[in-house]
């Protein structure tokens, strides 16, 4: 972009009804912050009920006009959509109004292309955006019955379509495989982590949900957080922060959003392919969101579609601080935790239940070793977490958190034994 009028746009969204009963303004709203997280300047918002689409402006000619003589007017450049145009579409929505029209699936594109920092991601936005472009060569061109030569480019009678058709074809198939490179070397990393008794805890959410915040007060990483839709792109992963789980490893992943294009789906499969070999998933709600059982639905459906549904899954209800919600509304399945990642609210109930899942549950005692048995004692304080450590006339009595498959082990040798119980989340010895 050029000047400083180039981010100035209009934005368009039409209502034609929900399947699952997501209302205007909710579908209004989340269109309105993918606008903002592009970094735009909404200049004008037209926001209407049309009863079917018109097959090749996808609006009625009235809407076009009046949104016409506001571009005139403001000399603005693009009109965004909240809704996946055909390349016909875009075409004859660019010849009426003089303008570039950007629609549901190039939005979310092109904020991806700023998103994306690491290597591997910045190739799979390319790739999503090259098969978005490929249904749309002809827009725009006004050379195409023009035959050329080019050494290296055409054949003979090759029109410039034909070629920017085969170039593109061509860079795509070189980003497959450099992509089925670096996915190959996942697989081996995935296998590393297996081979090593990690237990991947991938989390996952609507965009905007809390996740990276959430993943941050884990593994004490600085990842980037911000109050904006797709903050995070790049799959990231980390050990535990707690002394005694250092076998549990946190995925951070991309937020999901309703209507994800399946381009995108496709040229992520890295990166979701990090979900499927997930042990457990932490799904991330905004419990302050009015509509957020609507985006557990999306989610899940999501979830479905790259075959990790069946993975087991703790519903984190975050943003607990926030009073924009009523209570009563919040769903309570067995296996949720409510918490607040920001204020660190609920997060240590959150890290027990996680233990509980990888370590077979959790048990919660005092345990009494022997003199005889430091080694042992050492090994207590790389596995488990120590509330607190007294010695006494027959050993070390240890305050303590620990998964019961490590218990086990520790129970094995001779000298140690259970003096007090407190709690069992699961009792699997």
């Amino acid at each position: 972009m050029n000047n400083k009028h180039d981010n100035r746009v209009v934005i368009v969204n039409s209502s034609f009804g929900n399947l699952i009963d997501i209302s205007t303004d909710e579908v209004f709203h989340e269109f309105r912050e993918l606008v903002l997280s592009s970094d735009a300047e909404i200049l004008f918002e037209f926001n209407f009920n049309q009863k079917v689409v018109n097959a090749t402006h996808f609006i009625g000619r009235g809407k076009l006009e009046e949104i016409k003589k506001i571009i005139d007017l403001n000399k603005i450049e693009l009109i965004i959509f909240n809704h996946n145009l055909s390349p016909s579409q875009e075409r004859n929505i660019e010849s009426y109004l003089k303008t570039r029209v950007l629609d549901r699936t190039g939005l979310i594109l092109d904020i991806f292309a700023k998103r994306a920092f690491s290597h591997i991601g910045k190739l799979q936005v390319e790739l999503a955006q090259l098969t978005h472009l490929s249904t749309r060569l002809v827009r725009g061109w006004s050379h195409l019955e023009r035959q050329k030569g080019g050494i290296g480019l055409r054949g003979p009678g090759e029109t410039q379509l034909e070629t920017d058709r085969r170039l593109i074809s061509q860079r795509m198939k070189n980003i497959r495989k450099r992509l089925e490179k670096s996915h190959q070397q996942k697989n081996l990393n995935r296998y590393a982590r297996k081979k090593g008794r990690n237990h991947i805890v991938g989390i996952v959410g609507y965009t905007n949900a809390g996740k990276t915040t959430l993943f941050n007060g884990l593994t004490g990483s600085r990842e980037f957080q911000a109050d904006k839709l797709f903050a995070t792109l790049d799959t990231v992963t980390r050990k535990n922060l707690v002394p005694g789980s250092d076998s549990i490893i946190y995925t951070d992943t991309v937020g999901f959003i309703s209507n994800l294009p399946t381009s995108l789906i496709e040229s992520f499969k890295a990166t979701l392919d990090d979900l499927k070999s997930a042990d457990l998933l932490l799904h991330v709600v905004d419990v302050s969101d009015r509509n957020f059982k609507n985006k557990i639905f999306e989610v899940n459906k999501i979830l479905n579609e790259i075959n990790a549904e069946k993975i087991p899954q703790i519903l984190v209800k975050n943003k607990i601080d926030i009073n924009d919600f009523d209570q009563n509304e919040v769903i309570n399945p067995i296996n949720s935790v409510s918490v607040s990642a920001k204020e660190g609210i609920g997060i240590e109930m959150l890290r027990d239940l996680v233990s509980n899942h990888a370590n077979r549950g959790l048990f919660k005692g005092k345990l009494l070793i022997n003199f005889n048995n430091s080694k042992v004692r050492s090994e207590c304080y790389r596995k488990a977490k120590i509330i607190s450590d007294e010695e006494t006339n027959d050993g070390w009595v240890l305050t303590l958190t620990i998964g019961n498959y490590d218990l086990k082990k520790i129970l094995s040798h001779q000298g140690i034994e259970i003096i007090d119980s407190f709690s069992y989340l699961e009792k699997e010895i």
